[in-house]
Parts: C-alpha cells; sequence; structure tokens
C-alpha cells in the first residue's frame, strides 16, 4: 500500500445535490419543493400552524400548578458531604454554611439556602448554619456529636421592599 493509493470508501463521500439547474438534472424547475404556494417560497416557518385553527398544542387541556411561593433550596445529601471532607474540599473547623459548600462545589443554585438531607453517612463532628434539614439528617449529625442552626433566609424580593418601605417609614417622619 502507497500512500497515492488511499481514497475514501465508496459512498461516504456525497456530492450535494444542486437543485434548480434544469429539467435534465430531476431537481429542475419547483427544485423538489412541487408548486406555488408558502411553501415553495424560502424562509417559511409554519410548524404547527394549521390555518388560523386553534392549534393542537392549545386546544388540549392544561395541567399541574407552578407555585410562585415554593421555596428554592440547594439540596446536599450527608454523604456527599463526608466525601468532600475526605478529599480534603471542606474543612471540619468552624461551622458550615451556604457559602462554605457552595465554595466545596456542594450546593448550586438554592436562593432560599440549603437543606441538609440524610443519603449517607457523617462520621465527622460538625456544626451547620443552614436553612432546611431532614429528620434523618438531623438524627444523622447529633448521632455523629455535631449540631444544626436554623436559619431563616430572607429572598432578595423581600428585602428590598422591606428596605423601600423602611425609607417611607422616614420620609413621613
Amino acid at each position: 500500500m502507497n500512500l497515492n493509493d488511499l481514497r475514501d470508501n465508496k459512498g461516504s463521500r456525497k456530492n450535494r445535490v444542486r437543485v434548480g439547474r434544469g429539467i435534465g438534472s430531476g431537481l429542475g424547475k419547483t427544485g423538489g419543493r412541487g408548486q406555488k404556494g408558502q411553501k415553495s417560497r424560502s424562509g417559511v416557518s409554519v410548524y404547527g400552524f394549521e390555518g388560523g385553527q386553534m392549534p393542537l398544542h392549545m386546544r388540549l387541556p392544561k395541567r399541574g400548578f407552578n407555585n410562585v411561593f415554593a421555596k428554592d433550596y440547594a439540596e446536599v445529601n450527608l454523604g456527599a458531604i463526608q466525601k468532600a471532607l475526605d478529599a480534603g474540599k471542606l474543612g471540619a473547623k468552624g461551622t458550615i454554611d451556604h457559602a462554605a459548600l457552595k465554595a466545596a462545589g456542594l450546593a448550586r443554585g438554592g436562593k432560599d439556602g440549603v437543606r441538609l438531607l440524610g443519603k449517607g453517612a457523617i462520621s465527622a463532628k460538625l456544626s451547620f448554619r443552614v436553612a432546611g434539614v431532614s429528620a434523618g439528617a438531623r438524627q444523622a449529625v447529633e448521632a455523629a456529636g455535631g449540631s444544626i442552626e436554623l436559619i431563616e433566609v430572607v429572598p432578595a424580593a423581600e428585602k428590598a421592599a422591606a428596605k423601600k418601605g423602611s425609607a417611607k417609614a422616614k420620609a413621613k417622619l
């Protein structure tokens, strides 16, 4: 075998179809688009359009409920915390809060703070400062000799509203 004998496999590279290049090509005149009308033109976006009739996705009944008052917690399992301690990503000294868990890469998101969940085992004596804790997680942390302090996280929107309200109260005085 020589370098000048190397070829692609037969059929691995297709030539592009040259549309609208004469009657002999088989795709001349209308270019495979049928006859006249909106869909034969370029720039058509009528997917799901049903000619003015109410589309199917709008006719079907809607279900479910999106609770705007639901709390958004970053959920962290005790097993993941123990793994981070063993890997040296998280320090056992001091209290472990949302910022520490975020720095260790355990808590993602969570506008309303962190909620501890009891999946996995924990052996280190730790003190937590979190917004929520499951019963199993509390039991496991206290069995290991640790402590949990629950805090009330005030969302940014409520903080702004409270500031605005206090500014108005000062203005009245």
